[in-house]
């Protein structure tokens, strides 16, 4: 036996991995303060480090997965964490969690407990002078979507590795771990939805009434040119026995014929417009060109 820390207040003391003590208690002075022991060897501390003078007492919190212990402190606000490593000076302080209210007690929450999917390492139950209890979690933020093998090994399970007899009988056994892996549920993404446009070959072909004229038909023959036109270049089959729809399409080949003469005529005359106007032009030039010869001449012979 070996006395970890000389105040006269509590001590706190936790088992760690590889055969070390994590203690937390006070000093001669009432300083608190956390040491590391060998358990093999407790004439003297491997590392001693004083905190502050405050007077609750701390108790530790081992998670030997990630090698971290959270110090907590009745009627503190301060939640510290440290990491444990096999080099000097082995215990590490890594950062500190603050809030406004004092904690009058707290819990801890087994790994097997925590939300995998999260990326939460640990959670921590704060209980208020007022009775109500806050959940704290600790996570590691990660943009990856995936198990995260770092930060959750192997674990110990709750299946016990030895029985309470075997364990009276000075049997020893290391836990029986298990994966948090299964505990993992992966995010399940938006699936897309398509979403079908109409189309103008989906429009079905509407049976004119006996009052149609040809004349009032002629109107949109462009449109209706290719609304009935499109859908036989496409495989869609006219409905059977529809003489009507039959005299209606004969009906609009016969007006875009005569349109078509229609337009071939007027492009015919507009040739021979031109070459009416290039002759005339070309007539006046040459009379032009007579006279001011003719001219010449006269003017010639005065002389």
């Amino acid at each position: 036996e070996v006395k970890a820390h000389e105040g006269a207040k509590p001590a706190q003391a936790v088992y760690l991995k590889d055969g070390k003590i994590f203690s937390a208690g006070f000093s001669r002075m009432s300083t608190r303060q956390y040491a590391l022991w060998n358990e093999n060897d407790l004439s003297e501390e491997m590392m001693r480090e004083e905190i502050d003078q405050s007077n609750g007492v701390m108790f530790p919190f081992y998670d030997p997965d990630t090698s971290m212990i959270y110090l907590l402190g009745r009627g503190d606000s301060i939640i510290r964490y440290y990491e444990v490593t096999d080099e000097a000076p082995y215990v590490h302080y890594l950062s500190l969690y603050q809030c406004k209210d004092a904690q009058r007690g707290f819990g801890y929450m087994p790994k097997r407990g925590l939300s995998v999917n999260n990326c939460e390492i640990a959670r921590f139950y704060k209980l208020h002078n007022s009775g109500l209890c806050e959940v704290i979690p600790m996570t590691v933020p990660r943009k990856s979507e995936l198990f995260q093998d770092d930060l959750y090994p192997d674990t110990a399970g709750d299946t016990p590795a030895v029985t309470a007899d075997e364990w009276l009988a000075g049997k020893k056994s290391d836990p029986i771990l298990i994966s948090l892996k299964d505990e993992f549920v992966p995010t399940q993404k938006e699936q897309l939805k398509v979403v079908r446009k109409s189309n103008i070959l989906d429009k079905p072909i509407h049976k004119p009434t006996a009052a149609a004229t040809p004349a009032t038909q002629a109107t949109p023959a462009r449109s209706s040119v290719q609304e009935v036109a499109v859908p036989e270049e496409s495989g869609a089959a006219l409905p059977p026995k529809s003489p009507a729809v039959h005299k209606e399409i004969q009906q609009l080949k016969q007006v875009i014929g005569d349109q078509n003469q229609t337009i071939q005529d007027l492009m015919e005359r507009v040739i021979s417009l031109e070459k009416a106007a290039n002759n005339s032009g070309v007539t006046e030039n040459d009379e032009t060109l007579g006279n001011d010869k003719a001219a010449d001449q006269e003017q010639a012979d005065t002389n």
